[in-house]
Order: C-alpha cells, then structure tokens, then sequence
C-alpha cells in the first residue's frame, strides 16, 4: 500500500508537468532594428524610450522631439514609416528646443548654444579637458591627477589610482 501512494504521488506531479503546454511563447528570432542617426533601435520600444538609447538624447529631449513633432510617445519605433524618421534626423540636426534643455549652451569657441550627440559629445568633452589641462585650470589639474572635479572628498573615496598588486612570490 505505501508503494502504491508513493506511486500515486508521483504520477499527478508526472500528469502536472506534461499537462503544462510545452510551446511558450515563440518570440521573434530575428528583431528589427531601425537606424535612427547612426545609433540602432530596437523596434519594439517606443519612441520615447528608444530616443533616449541615443547618447546625447534624454527622456526631456525625447518627450521634446516628440511634442514638436507631433508624434504619438506610445507609438513602436517599428511603426514609424521613412519620412517620419527623416523628420526625426532633421529635427535633431537643427534642434527646435529651448536652449535650457542643449547641452553645450554658449560654447566657448563659437559662443552659440547646440545640441550634441554621440562621438561629436564625445569629442567636445574630451577637447573641454586638454583645454583646461592645458591652461593649468583647478579642474584641469585635478582631471590630470585623476582627482574629483567637483568637490568630492577624497579621504575615503577615489583610493584607486591603478589596479591593485598582489603579494608576489619569489621565483623558485
């Protein structure tokens, strides 16, 4: 009689396991991607969120883009059809926003205030930090020491100057 409750036990647990459908959800293999100013988006976010996996974009920016544009925030970034992301491209070549929201306001160089992205963000920052090294700033040398720019103490943090090294043994 125990033989056959252990048997019996055993069999529902068997019966639930292959009573669970065994084809889940079959996702998509192949997921699109649309290129939207050299960056490429998943097309199944929505346009709000995909912006914003372009560096240099945030959600403020994207919410901008999409007011200005007219365009609906919910709507999947698969869905836009070519002349609306040409629109988009243009938009963000010529930004239309207040300059509150850009992230280079009156440029040292030209004085104008613009919006950057990508590797030109990534370049006016770089050209910002030898500039400052160069004319022997407080942030410049503090970049150069590999110091904190902006205040920070240091006394428990920013330790790490180069990787640690290990106990090392003798050669036998």
């Amino acid at each position: 009689m125990a033989k056959e409750r252990k048997e019996q036990e055993k069999n529902p647990k068997e019966q639930k396991e292959e009573e669970k459908p065994k084809e889940r959800r079959e996702e998509e293999e192949t997921e699109v991607l649309i290129r939207i100013f050299g960056h490429d988006i998943p097309g199944s976010k929505n346009i709000l969120t995909g912006l914003t996996r372009i560096k240099g974009i945030s959600w403020a920016i994207s919410n901008a883009v999409c007011h200005k544009l007219k365009l609906i925030k919910s709507k999947k970034i698969s869905e836009l059809s070519k002349p609306e992301i040409q629109k988009i491209e243009e938009f963000l070549k010529n930004p239309d926003f207040p300059d509150f929201i850009k992230n280079r306001r009156s440029d040292i160089e030209t004085g104008e205030s613009s919006h950057l992205y990508s590797n030109d963000l990534d370049m006016k920052k770089e050209f910002d930090i030898k500039r400052m090294r160069k004319i022997k700033s407080y942030k410049g040398l503090r970049h150069a020491q590999k110091l904190p720019v902006r205040g920070q103490r240091t006394r428990s943090n920013f330790r790490q100057k180069g990787q640690a090294v290990g106990v090392k043994r003798k050669a036998k």
